[in-house]
């Protein structure tokens, strides 16, 4: 078995990312679109860096009303440009701190529509390749980025710590019962199975083969450090961290 990746997403001011830092390899950082602004951006990327994670830009349809998490209707060009944008600005100020940014990881609505939208998911390398084609970028296995890694950029998949899956591998809506998943044990129950048997049980109770290269803790989540802190004493027992 391999050694576990976790993300988080931060910088989204739920007031728990120092506390998160110390147990992630990856974090994602809100771009001022959907969360954040110029100086949490700042804040959180000193922060990783204090802790040597890696820096993810984390962009998303331009609602901070939403949190990002509703579907806009966006030109195709003003998408790109927005998310461009984005991922400059995260990038301008890591390397003014004198770090590197290391992936591209789109948010809420942007995320789960680029699965299953061509278009989306064009737009989103688009502008990568705008900014740094090097920057990978993170998203489902099997989703519309799998079929246009010919583009040139290096796709990383994620599976979710703190959500539940339907039986086709799309993660259960926020609006319904038990979406998240926010008792420690729970979710590590939910992770280790991944991680050793390479399959995840489904809220039907369907087992499913998922694949994956790192795996995500949503940083809004209020049990965030609770989780995080579990999963790095457990798996570090079983030498996966």
């Amino acid at each position: 078995m391999k050694n576990i990746i976790l993300n988080a997403d931060v910088g989204e001011e739920a007031g728990f990312d120092a506390d998160i830092m110390p147990y992630i390899s990856w974090c994602n950082i809100a771009c001022g679109s959907h969360a954040g602004n110029d100086l949490v951006i700042q804040e959180t990327i000193r922060l990783a860096m204090q802790h040597g994670v890696k820096i993810g830009a984390h962009p998303s349809y331009p609602d901070r009303q939403n949190f990002g998490r509703v579907k806009m209707e966006i030109a195709y060009k003003d998408l790109v440009k927005t998310i461009t944008e984005q991922i400059q600005l995260v990038k301008a100020y890591t390397e003014k701190e004198g770090g590197q940014i290391h992936h591209v990881k789109p948010h809420g609505a942007l995320y789960n529509e680029a699965v299953k939208n061509k278009s989306v998911a064009m737009a989103i390398i688009e502008s990568i390749k705008n900014v740094d084609k090097s920057l990978s970028v993170v998203t489902l296995k099997n989703d519309k980025f799998s079929y246009l890694s010919d583009q040139g950029i290096e796709v990383k998949y994620e599976a979710f710590a703190d959500r539940n899956y339907n039986d086709d591998i799309a993660l259960v809506s926020r609006s319904e019962n038990r979406a998240v998943l926010t008792d420690p044990k729970e979710v590590f129950e939910h992770v280790k199975r991944m991680v050793c048997d390479k399959n995840v049980k489904t809220k039907n109770g369907v087992v499913v083969p998922i694949f994956f290269d790192t795996i995500c803790v949503h940083g809004d989540n209020p049990e965030s450090v609770r989780i995080l802190k579990y999963l790095h004493k457990e798996f570090s027992q079983m030498d996966l961290l």
